[in-house]
């Protein structure tokens, strides 16, 4: 049989994030709420937040998704380069 994976809350794991930046140890953590120190570890490089600006700090998942936005904006922006150039010989 296949295991069942057990879904988390994102607050959950934002608690547990800052559990660990404010000084709890991985291993405390994955003793007292039963997670492995490797799925913490994951959760805690997902929310390290990154300086952009001298005032903005934004997180790697945040990151990660602006990335994505931005090449389905300049997919779109390609297609509609494509029809205007269409619509515009007739």
């Amino acid at each position: 049989m296949g295991r069942t994976q057990k879904q988390y809350t994102d607050e959950f794991k934002n608690t547990l994030v800052e559990l660990y930046n404010s000084g709890k140890s991985l291993a405390d953590l994955s003793r007292e709420y039963g997670i492995a120190k490797s799925t913490i570890t994951v959760w805690i490089n997902k929310l390290k937040p990154i300086a952009v600006d001298n005032d903005k700090i934004i997180t790697t998942e945040d990151y990660r998704k602006m990335l994505k936005k931005i090449a389905i904006l300049e997919e779109e922006n390609e297609i509609l380069k494509k029809a205007t150039a269409i619509f515009a010989r007739k």
